[in-house]
């Protein structure tokens, strides 16, 4: 099983998920027509079914800033790897007991090298 999502670690980093909100809306409201978005119903699946139906009624009549804006918070939180080491640990931790066998990331800070080796560490220690 696949897993990931964007990533970076470090104390200040958690403004960086907002970079994802326009990537995000996209898959969860315009990828496919209504009723057959395989994002969305993911994303409804996973608990936030009324978000999704706005974000895509949005995104499908035009409002893309508007529907950006409808994606909530913690719904980019919970498909980024963005956080301090020990929010990634935790992710990776609960990836691990639910099977995910290969992690896909896409490094998102300013120093992906950086975030790449710490990713290594903290994979390496669990």
């Amino acid at each position: 099983m696949v897993a990931g999502g964007p990533m970076a670690i470090g104390p200040d980093v958690t403004g960086l998920r907002e970079a994802d909100r326009a990537h995000l809306t996209m898959y969860v409201g315009g990828m496919g027509a209504k009723g057959a978005n395989f994002y969305n119903r993911v994303v409804s699946e996973y608990g936030w079914a009324a978000e999704a139906e706005k974000v895509q009624d949005l995104y499908l009549a035009g409002h893309r800033a508007e529907a950006a804006a409808a994606l909530p918070d913690d719904l980019l939180e919970a498909t980024s790897l963005i956080g301090d080491a020990a929010y990634v640990r935790d992710r990776l931790q609960a990836f691990v007991e639910q099977g995910v066998t290969v992690l896909q990331v896409a490094p998102a800070g300013p120093q992906p090298l950086d975030d790449l080796r710490a990713l290594a560490e903290i994979v390496h220690g669990l």
